[in-house]
Formats: structure tokens, C-alpha cells, sequence
């Protein structure tokens, strides 16, 4: 016995395994579903006649079974398909045990019993469950059960079952992968085989079966073989099934794919420079921010314990993108991840935007749309905490703020550090309540945060670290402009809120925030 797995990665060197060439992209038949990979139809011919599709667990399937018989010994050719029980319709010629359920998922049967009148091969026409009219018509039968009830609904077909789908689909469909399978020994344990390939991020993964890659696949209208972008540092082309491969091993639910489809795309933007982000030595990883209705239609967390553990879509969708950087890109650690510490936040880091009305959503402030559901990508470091529990005016509590956000990368340095003000609801009521919006507070903070040059020169306060001797003398504004992003999250208990810094750097390094709209 062996398990199929597929393989994660873009065509980096796997741990322990040698690189292999990459699979050509392949376009699956125009018949298929919505992400291009299955096929639901045969074309093989039907055998002509009657053809039921049934199941002895059914009750309606129970009611006709008689008039089965009655039909062929009036002479008229039927063939049955049962789901369940070989003993259905016992005394037929022509009853064929579906235990696979191949024919009922090449006939698409989501209702037992279906009937179907097959002419030269071909489906003619077709009902479900039992209804007295349709049947006398497409059997050609006009006193066809005339002494049961007009109708009776009909029963789930077995091919609706969780999980059957995919399986059927993978089995018997026209499903079309284009990552290379890896076969794994029934005897082995699927989730040390990904450990051992060097596929994880030190935690277990979810084995990527098809099956669960297919499911995952379904979440997206976008073509599985779609190229998305180069994932660095390798620049390897990632395509939509890659994304959904490592989604899976996150543990993602299907409806997360755009969301994290949009994170990957969102990363592969020159300006955010993520190749830059794993080469540096500094703590940065990918923040993701959700905006918009999106986050609330996935269950992604904005409210309390925004930023910590405990929420499935927060968890994995920041897991997801980091996994994709890893797995197809070959972002390591210890390899080009050269990180000295490093945080928490490179296995995740990601929450949604608590929108309120109250402050202008991130989304809206960074050119879109209102109601648009957007990704912003932030290179974040760790969680610095701001404890205000005295402030009753906002120029107060944005004087906090301001000395707080001092402290991002030394409070000796400017322009190095971009940064992220997380406002808790009970601290924006302070501002709400005297009528300041978000534009106003970052004004304020603009001006509290603009420092003497004087006291952020190397030496300053017997302090070896700081700004060149050139800026004595001059007013320096702590971050560049834009570098500042202010969001609303967290529980309505508590007058905390937070800062998180980012690697931003002057000159041509450092990271630039990007936005990317969600697309389905």
C-alpha cells in the first residue's frame, strides 16, 4: 500500500532530495468545472433503455423498486445502478453494483433515484425522486404507479458524502496536476515524510493529498496551471495549485484561497522586496493585514486576541504564505533566511482590520475602494506593547504613542524603521469621542514624532548608536513618509495597544508596504 502525496515545492532542492525538472503547465478540457480540473462527464455510450440510479437506504428508492420490475417485465430494457446493495431489484437482468460509484459519478447523480431515458447512447431525458407524471412519461408507461402518492422526494446520492467528491474526482475524472506526485510507503508516517523532505516550518503539516488539494482548489474560480508570479529567493514560478499545495499543508480551508492567493501575489511585489526580508539579519517576516468584508465572510479574527493564537484563518493564512516563500521560493532558515533572532511572527503573523466606520479603513486609505477586500503586507517584527490606562484626552494619548513609537528600532534612529500603530476600540474611543479621525491622529503623531537632530547623534546621551553628526542641528522626522500604517483591532476590554515594528532601512533597502485587492 502507498499514499500520494504531491510534491510542495517550485523546483528548489528539496532536504535529502535531489532538485527534479519542473512539470509543463497544462490547460484541463473547457468541460470541466470552475478551476479547470475535473471533468464530470464520460463519453461513454449509456446503454440504451431505462437506466436507475438508486440506493436501498432510501426510502423512495424502496417505493419504486417494484415498479422496476414491473417495467421489465412489460418488456422495457432497464438497467439499474445501486449505490448500497447488490440485493436491490433482486430478479433484474441488469442490476449493476456501483460500490465505487463510478457510474453514479460519470451519470453526475446528486439525487436517488434518478431516471434516465437513454435513445441511440445518449441521455434523452431525466427525473429524480419519484414523481408519478414524469415517470409514466419517460417510461412510456401511462398507468405507471398509479396507486402511490403523486410525489415523493428523493435521497442524497452516496457520491455527495464528505469527501467523496474529491475522491471520485481524482479517481475518475479528467483531473489534471501539474506538481510532481510523490508516492509515499503505506508503512510510512505522512506527516515525518514531511518532515524529512524539508517541507514544514518545524511544526506538522497536513499531508497534501489530491484529494485535499482539489478540495482546496475549489476555493478559487482561478485556473489551477495560472502562473501568479516568481517566488524568491529562487525566483521559481508558482502557480495556483502551488499556492493551494502549501494552503493545504497550512491547513487552510478552501474558502481562505483568495485571501491567501492575494498574500503570495501581495509578496511578489518588487517594492515589499521580500527577497530582501529573508536575506537581512533583522527580525522581519511578512504582517498580513485583512481589510474589508472578506475577513468577516472567512471568520478571521479583529477582536480580541487579534494578534495571538486560537483563530483557524488568522492562523493559516499567514502559515500559508510563509510556507509558499519556503517550499517554492527556497526562503530557509539558515540558508538565505539569515535572520540573527528572528520572531515568533515567521510562522504566522496575520489579523483583520476591525472596521467600524468610526476610522477610515487601511484599504480605503491606501487607494481602494470602500467595501473592497484587500491584503496588506507589512515587513513586521515583534509585538511591542503600549500600556495607557490614565489618558482621557487624545493629545495625551497620542503623546504616548508618540514616545512609545520612539522606541521602534532605537529611540536614537529615524527613517530605518517603518511601523504599525494597532489602535485597541476602548483607545480609539478616546479619539473618537473628541471627534478626531485617523488622519488626525497621524498629523499629531507627524509632528510629536518630528526630533531634534542634536539629541539623536552618535554620542548623544553617551550613547555610541545614532544618526550621523551632519543631522545636528536639524529636526528628523522618525519615519519616512507613508511609513507609518495605522489600524484598529483587539477586544473592547483594555487600554493596550501595540506597535509593530518594520524593517524599512534608507536608501535603496528595506521593505515598502503593498496592498493587493482580494479577487475570487
Amino acid at each position: 500500500m502507498s499514499s500520494m502525496i504531491w510534491e510542495v515545492t517550485g523546483g528548489a532542492p528539496l532536504a535529502g532530495a535531489p532538485r527534479h525538472e519542473q512539470n509543463s503547465s497544462t490547460t484541463a478540457d473547457p468541460a470541466a468545472t470552475s478551476n479547470n480540473a475535473i471533468e464530470m462527464n464520460s463519453n461513454k455510450p449509456l446503454p440504451d433503455g431505462l437506466v436507475v440510479i438508486a440506493k436501498r437506504e432510501c426510502p423512495t428508492c424502496l417505493l419504486v423498486e417494484p415498479l422496476l420490475r414491473e417495467l421489465s417485465q412489460s418488456g422495457k430494457p432497464v438497467t439499474v445502478y445501486v449505490q448500497d446493495d447488490p440485493g436491490y431489484a433482486a430478479g433484474l437482468e441488469k442490476v449493476i453494483f456501483d460500490d465505487t460509484l463510478e457510474h453514479s459519478y460519470r451519470l453526475n447523480v446528486e439525487v436517488v433515484p434518478t431516471l434516465i431515458r437513454v435513445e441511440n447512447g445518449v441521455e434523452a431525458e431525466r427525473t429524480y425522486g419519484w414523481h408519478r407524471e414524469d415517470w409514466q412519461r419517460l417510461t412510456g408507461h401511462p398507468g405507471l404507479g398509479s396507486d402511490l402518492p403523486l410525489v415523493r422526494p428523493g435521497c442524497g446520492s452516496k457520491t455527495l458524502e464528505p469527501g467523496l467528491a474529491e475522491e471520485l474526482s481524482v479517481r475518475f475524472g479528467n483531473v489534471v496536476f501539474t506538481s510532481r506526485p510523490v508516492e509515499i510507503n503505506g508503512s510510512e508516517d505522512l506527516l515525518e515524510a514531511c518532515f524529512e523532505r524539508g517541507w514544514t516550518d518545524g511544526l506538522p503539516v497536513v499531508p497534501p493529498t489530491r484529494e485535499r488539494v482539489l478540495r482546496m482548489l475549489s476555493g478559487t474560480t482561478r485556473s489551477p496551471d495560472e502562473v501568479i508570479g516568481m517566488v524568491p529567493p529562487d525566483l521559481v514560478a508558482c502557480t495556483v495549485e502551488k499556492v493551494a499545495i502549501n494552503a493545504v499543508m497550512a491547513g487552510c480551508k478552501p474558502e481562505y484561497m483568495p485571501v491567501v492567493l492575494a498574500a503570495v501575489e501581495a509578496a511578489l511585489i518588487d517594492e515589499f522586496a521580500m527577497h530582501g526580508i529573508l536575506c537581512t539579519t533583522m527580525f522581519a517576516g511578512p504582517l498580513v493585514i485583512v481589510s474589508g468584508p472578506k475577513a468577516k465572510a472567512i471568520g478571521m479574527n479583529s477582536g480580541v486576541n487579534a494578534l495571538g493564537q486560537g483563530n483557524r484563518a488568522n492562523a493559516t493564512i499567514g502559515r500559508a504564505l510563509q510556507l509558499v516563500i519556503r517550499n517554492v521560493g527556497g526562503g530557509r532558515p539558515g540558508e538565505l533566511d539569515r535572520a540573527t533572532l528572528g520572531t515568533p511572527g515567521k510562522y504566522t503573523f496575520c489579523f483583520a482590520e476591525a472596521e467600524d466606520g468610526a476610522w477610515e479603513p487601511l484599504s480605503v486609505e491606501r487607494g481602494f475602494a470602500r467595501g473592497t477586500s484587500t491584503v496588506t503586507l507589512f515587513a513586521g517584527e515583534g509585538v511591542q506593547g503600549i500600556v495607557d490606562q490614565k489618558s482621557r484626552t487624545p493629545e495625551s494619548l497620542a503623546r504616548s504613542f508618540a514616545l512609545c513609537l520612539r522606541a521602534v528600532d532605537h529611540p536614537k534612529l529615524a527613517m530605518a524603521g517603518d511601523a504599525v500603530l494597532v489602535v485597541s476600540p476602548e483607545h480609539c474611543r478616546v479619539f473618537t469621542e473628541a471627534g478626531w479621525t485617523k488622519a488626525r491622529l497621524r498629523e499629531e503623531l507627524e509632528r510629536l514624532l518630528l526630533l531634534p537632530g542634536d539629541e539623536m547623534i552618535v554620542g548623544a546621551g553617551g550613547i555610541a548608536e545614532g544618526l550621523p553628526v551632519a543631522m545636528a542641528g536639524t529636526m528628523v522626522p522618525k519615519f519616512r513618509p507613508g511609513g507609518l500604517l495605522i489600524v484598529r483591532a483587539g477586544g473592547t476590554a483594555g487600554l493596550f495597544s501595540a506597535v509593530i515594528a518594520g524593517w524599512a532601512a534608507s536608501g535603496p533597502v528595506g521593505s515598502i508596504p503593498v496592498t493587493k485587492e482580494i479577487l475570487e
